[in-house]
């Protein structure tokens, strides 16, 4: 497994090693969810690589960046039992060098629901992705379903762009508990953690009175709220029942919808999402 820290590193280590490639784009801190992925591209691909890189320009001002976990040592050990071939972990100075002035922008949508609370964020996000594949040049890219807008977003580049890369989209490993797994766990106290397991209840009930007849979208998105509401250490910062294409709010589902929440607990800001379909 190469340790590439440059990007002329994993051009030269590309043109050595013909074949499919799969690339697991990841800021680290890594999790089951992410080694699903990984082991999903291993097995899908004669070349593996993963890029652990906390993104700076997808991080407002005042956020978690300088926080973010990263353990990269653990990360590498973690990455061992799956036969990667490559971990490309540049610098933000390799990423984007003195006077950098080009970003990749989606319009429509990243203007609700996470880009609406995070301005910017996808623009990092968009040319983040973008200069990953224009370096490692995968033939599949693998992300997780808990970033639903994320992919929605990355899908859009790839069609508009003419990148001749599949995405492929790994489903949200969860706790027992139901919590999705995420990096940003490891910042919840143990009663925070408890409280946290409401996401995926919500999110359930919202499914159950889907599968139950319920269309309205409105109502679902009150189901949500009310079983939020029973835990008086979540603050919301909203819930949505959502077109899985647009993005968009329904006010009547036909046959499928996206449910998904941004959620405080304290300082820690987590997010979960499920598709229903009738």
């Amino acid at each position: 497994m190469l340790l590439a820290k440059s990007i002329s590193e994993v051009r030269a280590f590309h043109k050595k090693n013909v074949g499919t490639w799969g690339l697991v784009p990841t800021m680290g801190a890594l999790h089951q969810g992410h080694l699903s992925l990984v082991a999903r591209a291993r097995a899908e691909n004669e070349h593996v690589a993963v890029s652990i890189f906390v993104n700076p320009t997808q991080f407002a001002a005042g956020s978690d960046f300088e926080k973010y976990p990263r353990p990269l040592e653990r990360d590498l050990e973690m990455l061992q039992p799956f036969n990667v071939d490559l971990v490309f972990a540049p610098t933000a100075a390799e990423m984007y060098p003195p006077n950098f002035q080009t970003y990749v922008n989606v319009q429509d949508l990243t203007q609700p629901l996470e880009g609406a609370m995070r301005p910017g964020h996808f623009r990092g996000v968009a040319t983040v992705v973008t200069k990953l594949f224009n370096i490692v040049q995968p033939d599949r890219a693998y992300f997780g379903q808990k970033d639903a807008q994320q992919v929605a977003v990355i899908r859009q580049m790839v069609r508009d762009l003419n990148l001749p890369v599949e995405i492929v989209v790994g489903e949200t490993k969860r706790e027992a508990d139901g919590l999705a797994m995420s990096s940003r766990n490891v910042y919840l106290s143990s009663e925070e953690r408890r409280a946290a397991a409401v996401l995926y209840r919500a999110l359930c009930a919202a499914r159950d009175a889907f599968h139950n007849g319920e269309r309205g979208g409105e109502k679902l998105r009150a189901v949500m709220r009310g079983v939020l509401a029973q835990e008086p250490r979540a603050t919301v910062e909203y819930v949505s029942a959502a077109d899985p294409a647009t993005l968009q709010e329904l006010e009547h589902i036909q046959d499928r919808a996206l449910f998904s929440m941004a959620v405080r607990f304290g300082s820690t800001r987590l997010i979960d999402n499920l598709l229903v379909v009738a």
